[in-house]
């Protein structure tokens, strides 16, 4: 018998943060905890694979999911589309699994409205310059993209007050540890282990 509905945590922070080192970190050490994997009409990368990347479909696919509302979130970025199944996310919660999604300040913010109870993490960079070294180093973008994820993060930082933690990713070890208890900490909430609650105090009045 299932103990539990799976909660779901999203966790925002701008380009370069760390967010998908941190990601990777919590879905290694933590159990029952799942990474949403996201529907995008972009091209699939010679690198990439279906289903682990991202789940990979037609434009007309994608519109047809958006019309039948079975997106939490989603959004055109650069012409392409992207979002989070809701029924996807639904039946890995059923399991009593958590689920893990990383989405940017607009899909968060579309998920919460979708679902109130959803656990939102903002992660942040030690400083602006930290940031910038980041992107830097990971040597992926040109100084174009980098120019463009600088700006985009100049306004991004100042949506951290519409999550319930802040995440500030200075040590990348201390962070993790310090996500990987965001997650254990909300697991112990009454509200998310009554019907495990319900079966001990069914117990002790048998007993």
């Amino acid at each position: 018998m299932i103990a539990r509905w799976g909660s779901l945590f999203v966790i925002s922070a701008p380009s370069g943060s760390g967010k998908t080192t941190l990601v990777r970190n919590l879905l290694a050490s933590v159990d029952s905890m799942k990474f949403s994997v996201s529907f995008t009409t972009r091209p699939k990368r010679p690198s990439e694979r279906e289903g682990v990347d991202y789940h990979f479909v037609t434009e007309s696919g994608f519109r047809k999911m958006l019309a039948a509302g079975d997106f939490l979130e989603w959004a055109e970025v650069y012409g392409n589309l992207y979002g989070t199944s809701r029924s996807q996310t639904e039946t890995i919660r059923a399991r009593g699994d958590d689920v893990v999604l990383d989405v940017d300040v607009q899909g968060a913010a579309q998920v919460r409205r979708a679902d109130p109870e959803a656990i939102m993490i903002f992660v942040l960079p030690p400083s602006f310059s930290t940031l910038e070294d980041r992107l830097r180093q990971r040597q992926q973008d040109s100084e174009k993209a980098i120019a463009g994820r600088l700006i985009n993060a100049r306004s991004e930082v100042h949506h951290y007050q519409d999550y319930d933690y802040v995440l500030i990713n200075e040590n990348l070890a201390a962070s993790s540890e310090i996500l990987r208890a965001i997650v254990l900490a909300e697991r112990a909430r009454p509200a998310r282990l009554g019907e495990r609650i319900r079966r001990i105090l069914d117990s002790f009045e048998k007993g």
